[in-house]
């Protein structure tokens, strides 16, 4: 893609939350659409989303990707949803030759997971601007996903709005047996870690927030990291002089923080 005259867009990472979301009429819907009005409409959409973690650097390369329907049990009205946005082989390739070819390749086997259609269904209900979506790699350190990041960070000046989508805090466990209980009292940890979070968010201090998960308040939050990625690549593509909001905030079901962030 090449170099836009629009001003840079700002990163954003979001708390998506229970694919409910994208059905339900509550807190978190409302909120996912006030915060689309504080969103300028992007050239295009590039999506780190916490379900898509496997082996690999891998970026969409379909034209028409396909809405993936990734979880069990829930109302078919759910399952009959379809996020229609068109894809971009030029923002894939361009992905590619940014993190290099070595480290990155195009694949036409993924589509838009609910990570990333469920709240795309409330920030772009139109489906009017083409969706790729960047994998995880499950074998990288913290840093390293910190570091493909910041190797993004271009894109913001290209019209393209970089979109981490994961939790801050995500432990479905703890949330399901409070749900079960009775119990929505967010406890210590994921209050400490959430507020650990924020704070290095605001100070652009990227080397503890890929260190934090190493502590017991980051061991408690996140027992697979998968969820707290995404929080990554938003902040390696931030710079230091970015502005930082907050414009949801909040806990679900106890223990999920629903915590987004808007980078510039």
């Amino acid at each position: 893609m090449s170099q836009s005259s629009e001003p840079r867009l700002p990163v954003l990472f979001i708390g998506h939350g229970s694919p409910m979301n994208a059905i339900e009429d509550n807190t978190w819907t409302h909120a996912f659409r006030a915060l689309a009005s504080q969103l300028p409409k992007p050239r295009a959409i590039l999506a780190i989303s916490a379900h898509w973690f496997l082996p690999g650097t891998f970026v969409t390369g379909n034209e028409r990707p396909r809405t993936i329907h990734d979880f069990g049990g829930f109302p078919r009205a759910l399952y009959e949803m379809q996020y229609p946005a068109p894809g971009s082989v030029e923002l894939a390739q361009r992905v590619v030759k940014l993190l290099g070819p070595s480290r990155a390749s195009v694949q036409t086997d993924w589509g838009l997971d609910h990570g990333t259609w469920t709240v795309l269904h409330h920030l772009r209900p139109d489906a009017d601007v083409p969706v790729v979506q960047l994998s995880i790699d499950a074998r990288l350190a913290p840093s390293e996903h910190l570091a493909l990041g910041r190797a993004l960070a271009g894109l913001r000046d290209e019209g393209v709005l970089i979109m981490g989508s994961g939790n801050v805090t995500h432990n479905l466990r703890h949330a399901f047996t409070s749900m079960r209980a009775g119990n929505l009292a967010t406890p210590p940890w994921a209050e400490r870690f959430d507020q650990d979070v924020a704070r290095a968010l605001e100070q652009h201090d990227g080397a503890f927030l890929a260190r934090v998960i190493e502590t017991e308040a980051g061991q408690l939050s996140h027992p697979s990291i998968d969820h707290f990625l995404p929080l990554l690549y938003a902040a390696g593509a931030a710079r230091d002089n970015d502005a930082v909001r907050f414009p949801i905030t909040g806990f679900d079901l106890a223990s999920l923080s629903m915590r987004s962030v808007l980078l510039g």
